[in-house]
């Protein structure tokens, strides 16, 4: 059982018609990864070292679906399209369970500043950070929103991606969160991977809120919250609970209003101290706490009487230098580890989740089956979409990406810098990069 490696690079994804096939073989497959013939619906604690593969392997797909797997020996005759994969792995799609995708510019000068020694704090302190991005949200236009996050949308697909989330949260008004929701709608609509999108009003306080933060969590609960439910514009609701953005107590009036509009809660946790944000999100049954740079004893009992999932996302820690998750010990504690990128342009401008799945194992010291568990089925999970996401399985979703020819899966993590996704499939099609006419 010794898998094989991939990483993702193939640029914006766009679906071309000739591709639209009813049936596609995929054959003599060098090691096809998450082939589960009992799916599973989570993995957990020494169970995310199991990664299930064949070697020499078929794959087929019909309408969108698997339909059958298995070893060479009884790969089918025939299909509408064929493709060989000698040399070369097949692995379920990224599901990508934590990003901001949607954002006005990038923040490059803050990164400039963090280089001179500012911390992430005192530059949020300046009004830089989430408040920076806030302003020029503010200022931009729908279209143009939607215009930029749909390149890096068809970005992250071509790395990988086959299921992402989105939050808002750069908005920090009434008007601007819903349009940033608006936007996530819009792509929900062009886009050929699933979206779920999440409310993040309470990502900062506003500056004019600034001695009056009751007053914008009443903005929150009062007017924003009823007017995502008026719309259906989410599925979740999340709260940035940490030391300088919401308190526990702030966090829980906000979860709990969340709930009687129906919005499952998701937390922003423990990034910069031990926040009390993992033990509100557990109390308040939320689908994943995310973060969780600084967690310890008290975090991880919490999180072990519960169905909350610990989401790590180690390429913020090493954007912005502060401690990595402590992945190997929540494992050893029996917990499901999720991995996501944070995609955000102030701490992770980056949607690579095989640069993630490296930094999981270099830096948190995550096996790489741990790692590609962590960033296929758990992150599936975590979106609450792993019936059809995640793994491959008969009747699944067909999304799924074959690498270039790669020694073994541990090349993987191994490679961070490299390209090695050679095409995205996704519900069964092969997808190319936007204006490009290859068939």
């Amino acid at each position: 059982m010794n898998p094989a490696k991939v990483n993702s690079f193939a640029l914006p994804i766009i679906l071309t018609i000739a591709n639209l096939m009813s049936s596609l073989l995929i054959r003599r497959i060098k090691t096809l990864v998450q082939a589960e013939t009992t799916p599973r619906s989570i993995a957990k604690g020494a169970d995310m070292a199991v990664l299930p593969v064949i070697s020499n392997a078929f794959l087929l797909i019909e309408d969108g679906k698997i339909a059958a797997f298995g070893p060479m020996e009884g790969c089918p005759d025939r299909a509408d399209r064929v493709i060989d994969a000698d040399g070369k792995m097949v692995f379920p799609s990224w599901c990508d369970s934590h990003t901001h995708i949607v954002f006005a510019a990038s923040r490059e000068e803050e990164f400039v500043d963090r280089v001179k020694g500012l911390s992430y704090e005192e530059i949020a302190r300046r009004g830089g950070g989430i408040l920076n991005s806030a302003r020029r949200l503010q200022q931009s236009s729908e279209d143009d929103l939607f215009e930029s996050a749909l390149e890096r949308l068809h970005e992250v697909i071509g790395y990988g991606t086959g299921a992402i989330e989105i939050k808002s949260g750069y908005g920090l008004s009434l008007e601007s969160e819903l349009k940033m929701l608006r936007v996530i709608r819009r792509l929900k609509a062009v886009s050929p991977i699933p979206i779920k999108a999440t409310f993040l009003g309470a990502h900062a306080v506003p500056a004019e809120y600034k001695e009056r933060r009751n007053e914008y969590i009443d903005l929150i609960i009062n007017q924003m919250l009823p007017a995502v439910a008026a719309e259906n514009l989410a599925e979740y609701c999340d709260v940035f609970c940490d030391r300088g953005f919401y308190t526990v107590e702030e966090t829980d009036r906000i979860l709990k209003a969340a709930k009687t509009y129906g919005l499952k809660a998701k937390i922003h946790a423990n990034e910069l101290d031990y926040s009390g944000g993992v033990q509100v999100g557990v109390a308040n049954g939320a689908i994943s706490v995310d973060h969780l740079e600084y967690t310890g004893d008290a975090e991880i009992a919490a999180l072990q009487g519960s169905d909350t999932l610990p989401t790590l996302l180690p390429s913020c820690a090493f954007f912005l230098g502060i401690p990595f998750g402590p992945a190997r010990k929540m494992i050893d504690a029996g917990l499901p580890v999720v991995l996501a990128t944070d995609y955000n342009p102030g701490s992770s401008p980056s949607g690579r989740m095989s640069f993630v799945v490296s930094l999981a194992c270099i830096k948190m010291n995550m096996l790489p089956e741990e790692a590609v568990n962590a960033a296929t089925l758990n992150g599936a999970r975590a979106m609450e979409l792993e019936a059809d996401y995640g793994t491959i399985a008969v009747g699944k979703v067909a999304n799924v990406f074959i690498s270039k020819p790669i020694p073994s899966l541990a090349y993987l993590p191994y490679s961070f810098g490299s390209n090695l996704v050679d095409a995205v499939v996704l519900q069964g099609r092969v997808w190319t990069p936007p204006g490009n006419k290859k068939s």
